[in-house]
């Protein structure tokens, strides 16, 4: 074993992950079909989830996750939001609206970029801030959103169950992790030598 090596304990999961998924799924649906106007965004949610896996599927990953996460919905949200005035002011060229959503999203992309070289947040959760813009979008221009509070708010709404939707399925890959209820089978050393 090196100088600077430490043992660790080799882990197990109780649960099988095809079992621990399976009941993850089913335990989310009534959030997706029993609220009515409320239901979260199932699809939002799932993708979500699986960020916390590609980030690495510890609960330290919700620390970038959520703010990278909700960075992008917000920043977004506000994009959208200007869009509507936008869309007001500016002429279309072919499709109406297209002029005002390539120059809003030009400028609102290009500061969350730049925001990103300047937050290590950021830049670890680069996925999961691009997946928030995304997410917003989609909920806004699919309408996938409670409707309440007219047009002006319809931009809120995308980024408010965006958040939602998102924050759940990120929960949903902490309890996925958690109900694999890992046990530690044997210490190892750093070399992968076991130690008992």
């Amino acid at each position: 074993m090196t100088e600077h090596a430490k043992p660790t304990t080799e882990m197990r999961n109780s649960l099988p992950l095809w079992l621990a998924v399976s009941i993850t799924v089913v335990l989310m649906l009534p959030f997706g079909l029993w609220l009515g106007t409320w239901n979260f965004v199932l699809w939002c949610a799932f993708i979500v989830w699986a960020e916390y896996f590609a980030l690495g599927a510890r609960p330290q990953v919700l620390r970038i996750l959520i703010p990278a996460y909700t960075f992008g919905t917000v920043v977004t949200g506000i994009a959208m939001f200007v869009n509507i005035y936008l869309t007001q002011w500016l002429p279309s060229v072919h499709t109406p609206g297209d002029l005002a959503i390539a120059i809003d999203l030009f400028v609102f992309v290009a500061i969350m970029v730049y925001a990103m070289g300047k937050s290590k947040t950021l830049a670890t959760g680069s996925l999961a801030m691009f997946n928030g813009i995304s997410m917003v979008l989609a909920l806004y221009f699919s309408g996938s959103f409670p409707h309440v509070g007219g047009a002006a708010a319809a931009p809120w709404m995308a980024l408010l169950w965006a958040i939602v939707s998102g924050w759940f399925g990120a929960l949903a890959g902490a309890f996925n992790v958690w109900i694999l209820f890992p046990r530690p089978v044997r210490a190892v050393s750093a070399d992968g030598i076991p130690t008992r």
